[in-house]
C-alpha cells in the first residue's frame, strides 16, 4: 500500500482535474474529431498533441504545488490551465467553422477574417479570464487606453498596413495568382499577409508592396483567374501611299492565319488604324494575350509576322517624314550590289529544275524580276482552292505542304527544303492550288508572277512540253505521297497540263 505522502500526491492529482478542465477536453476531443475526418494539411495533429501535453504539465504541476503547500502558486498554474485549454478549445472550434462548416455551404470567407475573429475571441477569454481572477477591468481599461494612444501614434504606418491588408482581403480585391501592375511594378502576385503584398517579377525577383501603398494608390490588375487574358498593342507605322484597308487586310490575314503560341483566337487579333501624323499612317496589332509572364517574347513574335506580311507585300516600315536620311553610296556601288544581287538569283534559280531548260539570257531576265518576299514560322504561303498566278522559289527555311479534306484534319504531305518550288500549277496553268504550304519556319522565297514569265513562253513555246512534263513527274509523287489507291492516267495527264498551259500563255498558235 502506498504511504500517505504518495496518497495525499495521488489524492491532488485526482482533485486537480476538476470539470471545467475535463470539459474542455472533451470539447477538445470532438472538435480534434472533426477536423480529423477533413484531413488537415501539415502537423497539426502532432502540434495539437503537444499543446495538450503543456495543458496537462499545468494541471500536474497544479497538484505538486497543493502536496507541496505553495497555495497561491497552485491557483496560479491552475488559471494557466484553464487559460490553455479555453485558446485550445477556441482554436479548434474555429477551425471547424471556416475550414468545415462553412466551405459545407460553399462560402469561403477570407484568411484575415478567420484570423480576426479567432484574435477577438482570444482577447475576450483572456479578459473573462482576468475577471474571475478578481482585476477590475475598468481601471484596466482606463490606464490601457493611454498605452494604446501611444503605440498608434509611433506605429500608425504599421497599423495602417495591417488595416489595408485586412481592408484588401474583406472586399476582394486582390488574390493569389493575380497580375498586378503597380507604378513600374509589375507580376504574380504570390503572398497576401497583414502588412505587406508579395510579388514576383518577369525577371524572378519578389517586390514586397506594403499594404498601405495599395490602398492610397491606384494599381491595375492585369489578369486573374476568371479572365486570364490580357490585351496587347503592337504599334508599326506604314507609309500613306499604301491604302490602309489594304494594310489592315493583309497584316489581319497573316496574324490570324498564322497560330502564334500564346495569341487567343478567341477574341481573334485584329488591325487598327491609330492616326495620321508626321507623314505616315500609325496602326497597331490588337491581340489577346493567354499568359501575362510571356508577354514581351509574343509581342516579338506578333511584330515578326507583322514585318513578313508587310515585306510580302512589297511595303514597309517607315519612320516619320521629319526624318532626314543621308546616304553617301554612290551610283556606281548601288549598280553594283545590284548586279551581285542578280549574279545570286540566277545561282538560285539554276539549282531548280524547272529552269534547267532555259538559256542564259532567260534566266538573268527571270533573275531581274523576281520579287523577295519573306515569311515568318507558321505564315500560310499558299492556300488550297485558291487561285494566284505565280509560284515561289524557297532559297532559306523550309516549308510544310497540306492537303485538307472537308471535315476532317488537314494532313501533313512532305516538307519542302530550300532549293524547291511550289505553286508551279498557278504559274503555268492558273488552277487553283491543289494543296496549302505554310512555313516550317522563317523563310524566304523569291517570287515569279505569270506577267514576268509570259515573256519567255511567248518566245520559246516548245517550252510548254518541257514543263508539262515536269509538272507530271511532281504530280506522280504528289499522288504516292497523298497513297491515292485510284490509277492515274499520267500520260493523259500530261497532254491536258500541256494544252492547258499552251491556253493559259496564249501558245494555240505557236
Amino acid at each position: 500500500m502506498p504511504d500517505a505522502a504518495s496518497h495525499s500526491l495521488f489524492h491532488h492529482l485526482l482533485t486537480a482535474w476538476h470539470p471545467a478542465h475535463i470539459n474542455a477536453l472533451l470539447v477538445a476531443a470532438v472538435l480534434l474529431a472533426v477536423l480529423l475526418r477533413a484531413r488537415p494539411e501539415g502537423n497539426f495533429l502532432r502540434n495539437t498533441l503537444i499543446y495538450i501535453l503543456f495543458c496537462g504539465l499545468a494541471v500536474i504541476g497544479t497538484a505538486v504545488c497543493l502536496w507541496l503547500g505553495y497555495g497561491e502558486t497552485a491557483t496560479l498554474l491552475d488559471g494557466i490551465a484553464v487559460l490553455l485549454l479555453g485558446l485550445l478549445v477556441i482554436r479548434l472550434a474555429g477551425l471547424v467553422l471556416f475550414r468545415v462548416a462553412l466551405p459545407a455551404l460553399h462560402f469561403h470567407p477570407p484568411r484575415i477574417m478567420e484570423d480576426i475573429l479567432l484574435v477577438l475571441a482570444y482577447i475576450i477569454w483572456g479578459m473573462v479570464r482576468l475577471r474571475y481572477a478578481g482585476l477590475d477591468l475598468g481601471s484596466l481599461v482606463a490606464t490601457s487606453a493611454v498605452i494604446t494612444a501611444i503605440l498608434a501614434f509611433s506605429m500608425q504606418d504599421t497599423l495602417g498596413n495591417i488595416l489595408g491588408g485586412i481592408a484588401l482581403q474583406l472586399d476582394d480585391s486582390i488574390h493569389i495568382g493575380d497580375w498586378v501592375k503597380v507604378d513600374d511594378v509589375s507580376g504574380r502576385v504570390i503572398e497576401v499577409h497583414w502588412r505587406h503584398t508579395a510579388v514576383r517579377t518577369r525577371n524572378g525577383e519578389i517586390v514586397v508592396l506594403p499594404n498601405s501603398l495599395l490602398m492610397k494608390s491606384k494599381f491595375t490588375i492585369v489578369s486573374r483567374g476568371d479572365t486570364p487574358q490580357w490585351r496587347r498593342w503592337v504599334y508599326f507605322s506604314v507609309g500613306l501611299d499604301i491604302p490602309p484597308q489594304r494594310v489592315i487586310a493583309a497584316v489581319e490575314k497573316a496574324v490570324c492565319d498564322a497560330a502564334i503560341n500564346l495569341v487567343s483566337r478567341n477574341p481573334s487579333p485584329s488591325c487598327v488604324l491609330m492616326d495620321f501624323k508626321d507623314g505616315v499612317g500609325h496602326y497597331a496589332v490588337r491581340y489577346w494575350l493567354t499568359d501575362a509572364l510571356v508577354d514581351d517574347p509574343t509581342d516579338s513574335t506578333v511584330r515578326v509576322h507583322v514585318y513578313a506580311a508587310l515585306q510580302r507585300e512589297g511595303w514597309r516600315i517607315v519612320a516619320p517624314a521629319l526624318d532626314v536620311n543621308l546616304s553617301t553610296e554612290s551610283s556606281e556601288r548601288t549598280h553594283e550590289q545590284r548586279e551581285q544581287e542578280i549574279e545570286l538569283r540566277r545561282k538560285h534559280l539554276r539549282r531548280v529544275e524547272m529552269f534547267n531548260h532555259l538559256s542564259d539570257e532567260e534566266i538573268t531576265h527571270l533573275a531581274r524580276s523576281l520579287t523577295y518576299v519573306q515569311f515568318a514560322k507558321g505564315d500560310v504561303m499558299t492556300k488550297q482552292g485558291a487561285v494566284a498566278h505565280w509560284l515561289y522559289v524557297l532559297i532559306q527555311g523550309e516549308a510544310d505542304v497540306w492537303f485538307e479534306t472537308e471535315g476532317q484534319p488537314r494532313r501533313l504531305l512532305t516538307t519542302l527544303p530550300a532549293g524547291r518550288v511550289f505553286g508551279e500549277m498557278g504559274l503555268m496553268t492558273g488552277e487553283p492550288r491543289r494543296a496549302t504550304v505554310t512555313a516550317h519556319n522563317d523563310a524566304e522565297c523569291y517570287r515569279i508572277d505569270k506577267k514576268n514569265f509570259e515573256f519567255i513562253m511567248q518566245t520559246r513555246p516548245e517550252l510548254a512540253d518541257a514543263f508539262a512534263h515536269i509538272i507530271t513527274e511532281r504530280n506522280k509523287q504528289l499522288v504516292a505521297v497523298q497513297q491515292q489507291t485510284l490509277p492515274v492516267d499520267h500520260a493523259r495527264q500530261k497532254e491536258k497540263l500541256l494544252a492547258n498551259i499552251r491556253k493559259f500563255f496564249r501558245l494555240e498558235n505557236a
